[in-house]
């Protein structure tokens, strides 16, 4: 029997598991829930007890497997194996997850940042359809990415290649960015950013759009809410779809130009509004791109949703 992977997504409110055949097929997928108590003291725990138990549970032992991957939030040291500065975990001070884990576990283990992990996934097994030269753009919350150049994920000199969320796209009238700078692209394109760009709008516009009532009414408006008033002609969310579009497909124009993948893939909760957001995006980008790029570089959708991140974790133990 061939040797299995175990592949693991940490995130703020679960931790995903999945084991995996080397071709990147998962055959078991569980997770838990995140406690993040006690600065986050108790996950790495929590996650050492879950492996162990489902081992039991599926009769297998360490040495049916070739490797733990897995992606993580925060600054990772990919080479020590360590995680600091990862604040929806509670984690302020250095954890030394690979020594842990393989002192624990007695599988070798290894680790990215959950981003890059996600680019791996989506290249691997998703929409990036296993080319050499893919981009990873994940809209939720905030907007992170991943870059892959010629078969390589790419970390920089500081490790932090593929912040995509921080390319400056708004200079007219930019929006503070918990970065410390102003007019990044995820202060307007993540779901946060479209929230920010329909309360701009919305104080200027003067007609009567269904959109407008609800922030006047200080009703909850979510980037769901936008694209599909949007999808329906509701005026003001046009206005904002429009200059969503504008930012985000400037920024993949712009990543284009640099790096000419063959895909940039869209993802995260803000990528549920499908072909209507990738059609706007594509408009700009096509104006904004010269020909050679915009012929070879397509935007595509994710479509590995949940999974990315627990698939992309599992081939770091193949890189």
């Amino acid at each position: 029997m061939s040797k299995k992977i175990i592949g693991i997504d940490l995130g703020g409110t679960s931790v995903k598991f999945a084991i995996l055949t080397q071709e990147g097929e998962i055959q078991e997928k569980w997770s838990i829930k995140t406690n993040i108590l006690d600065e986050g003291s108790h996950i790495v725990p929590d996650i050492i007890a879950s492996i162990q138990h489902h081992l039991e549970l599926l009769n297998l032992s360490a040495e049916d497997f070739i490797g733990i991957g897995m992606g993580s939030p925060g600054a990772v040291d990919r080479f020590e194996g360590t995680v600091v500065g990862a604040y929806n975990l509670n984690w302020k001070t250095v954890q030394p997850i690979k020594k842990d884990i393989e002192s624990a576990l007695g599988i070798p283990f290894f680790i990215d940042n959950d981003a890059n992990v996600a680019a791996l996934g989506e290249r691997w097994k998703g929409a990036g359809e296993n080319q050499p030269d893919v981009v990873f753009m994940t809209l939720g919350t905030g907007v992170g990415g991943g870059i892959v150049a010629e078969g390589k994920l790419l970390h920089g000199a500081g490790g932090v290649a593929g912040e995509l969320g921080h390319i400056t796209v708004d200079f007219d009238r930019p929006f503070d960015c918990t970065c410390g700078k102003k007019g990044c692209l995820e202060t307007v394109a993540s779901a946060t950013g479209i929230v920010n760009l329909t309360r701009r709008y919305a104080d200027e516009y003067a007609g009567d759009a269904t959109l407008k009532r609800l922030i006047d009414d200080g009703e909850e408006v979510t980037a769901k809410t936008v694209f599909d008033l949007a999808k329906d002609g509701d005026e003001l969310a046009l206005i904002v779809y429009r200059h969503f579009s504008q930012y985000l497909g400037i920024a993949c124009a712009n990543i284009a130009s640099v790096l000419n993948p063959a895909n940039i893939v869209i993802g995260g909760g803000v990528s549920a509004a499908g072909q209507f957001l990738l059609d706007g995006v594509q408009k700009v980008f096509d104006e904004n791109t010269f020909p050679q790029v915009r012929t070879s570089t397509q935007l595509v959708l994710a479509n590995l949703g949940n999974d990315a991140g627990v698939i992309g974790a599992a081939s770091l133990v193949l890189q």
